[in-house]
């Protein structure tokens, strides 16, 4: 098979291919003859000289990306000078940046604990209600001590309906708790840990959280959330607060949006700016399928003083079985569900109301419902039952009450209990 080459005049630039009728005289085929002799000599000079260049360069080059921990690129020697440089400058950059979440960490930890909450749940079945314990597990911040105590800030859904609690420190030590204060509306708690209960060595691993001041946080700022997801224990996650200012359905105040991931268990746990500082309480999680990233957090500027309030309340032990108050009602719980569907506040229905007992004479009646006891408020009929294990008969005590009026409307009112003996 011929094979076909394309010629140019070298003086007029001319194709020659295809001209076959057209030859070269003997004067110009010397000429042209030479000239390619000519650059084929060139051409194999300058690629000796080059691959010496470029092999010296390479090993030049990769001597130092050798050193970089980069990888040479040795077709743009003066580019790729600059191109280490900025990858070495933006690896360092990440380092420190790890290191930075690392440390913050590690200061952080000692102030965040985890709540283990044992209740008992009203759950309706076919044969009727029945009680069932239940284990909840969330997390709390260490805010502050007295003479006695310490005090650990939390939600309210983690430590609510309440019979039995533990906090766990992060050197593993499990300590029986109790709940000092609660406020429902902002999903608020305090926790009291006694310190002789505390093991000298669990003291010196742990220590108060410093505040921040969450009105000074901006949508962009980074965030690192801490907390026991799943029950697992201690787990940290990060990203950016991603709104401020956010409402959530059929829930007090405003909120903290962030895209750092905040799972069950994580609540009650600590949200941080980049100095360590807590500027909220994780509280909440929007679940959905078609949502990804959105949790909220408490702004802790916010709610300062009411957590000041709640932990200056008097903590309340179990009192022996024979010395508990006697309120002297029979009732059923009405949840959020049942309150929406009935519109009727949430709390406990009165179905039943014994003549000589306490409620009778504070003027409680049948189709009553408490919504409050002591300034707590109520949600259903075994967080009434767990709080009246911590009073003492005898004891007066204030109590909010939904009455019935004209049109089916409630009204609430607030009736003094003086806390009756239980027969034996």
């Amino acid at each position: 098979m011929m094979q076909t080459y394309q010629y140019y005049d070298p003086q007029t630039g001319e194709s020659l291919t295809n001209q076959p009728n057209r030859r070269p005289d003997k004067k110009g085929g010397k000429g042209l003859f030479k000239t390619i002799a000519y650059a084929v000599i060139f051409g194999l000079i300058a690629g000796i000289v080059f691959t010496g260049v470029s092999f010296a360069g390479s090993k030049l080059v990769g001597r130092d990306a050798k050193n970089s921990g980069q990888t040479a690129v040795t077709s743009e020697a003066k580019k790729s000078d600059k191109d280490k440089t900025d990858t070495i400058l933006q690896t360092t950059s990440t380092a420190n940046s790890n290191a930075s979440i690392a440390d913050t960490v590690e200061a952080v930890m000692p102030s965040v604990v985890s709540i283990t909450s044992m209740s008992v749940k009203e759950v309706e079945s076919f044969f009727g209600s029945q009680l069932q314990e239940a284990k909840s597990a969330g997390s709390g911040i260490i805010l502050g001590e007295n003479d006695d105590e310490l005090l650990i800030a939390t939600n309210n859904h983690v430590v609510e309906g309440s019979q039995q609690m533990t906090v766990t420190f992060n050197d593993g030590e499990s300590v029986e708790a109790s709940v000092k204060g609660t406020d429902k509306k902002l999903d608020l708690a305090v926790v009291a840990v006694k310190k002789a209960n505390v093991p000298d060595s669990t003291k010196k691993a742990i220590k108060v959280a410093t505040m921040g001041e969450s009105s000074n946080a901006r949508v962009g700022d980074s965030v690192i959330a801490i907390g026991n997801a799943l029950g697992y224990g201690q787990s940290v996650t990060t990203g950016i607060i991603s709104a401020t200012e956010r409402s959530i359905d059929d829930v007090s105040g405003k909120y903290i949006q962030t895209d750092a991931a905040i799972n069950p268990g994580n609540s009650g746990g600590a949200l941080l700016n980049s100095n360590g500082e807590i500027i909220g309480i994780n509280s909440a999680k929007i679940q959905d399928t078609s949502v990804e990233g959105m949790g909220y957090a408490i702004p802790i500027s916010d709610v300062k003083e009411i957590l000041q309030t709640l932990m200056n309340k008097e903590t309340r032990d179990k009192v022996a079985e024979g010395e508990q108050g006697y309120l002297g009602i029979v009732g059923r719980t009405v949840d959020e569900q049942t309150a929406q569907m009935y519109s009727i506040p949430t709390g406990v229905y009165v179905t039943e109301v014994d003549a000589n007992g306490a409620a009778a004479q504070a003027g409680i009646k049948e189709s009553d419902i408490i919504t409050s006891f002591d300034g707590a408020d109520i949600t259903g009929m075994d967080e009434l039952q767990s709080l009246l294990k911590t009073y003492k008969a005898g004891e007066t005590i204030k109590v909010g009450v939904a009455k019935e009026s004209a049109g089916g409307q409630y009204k609430e009112k607030t009736v003094t209990v003086t806390l009756g003996a239980r027969e034996q």
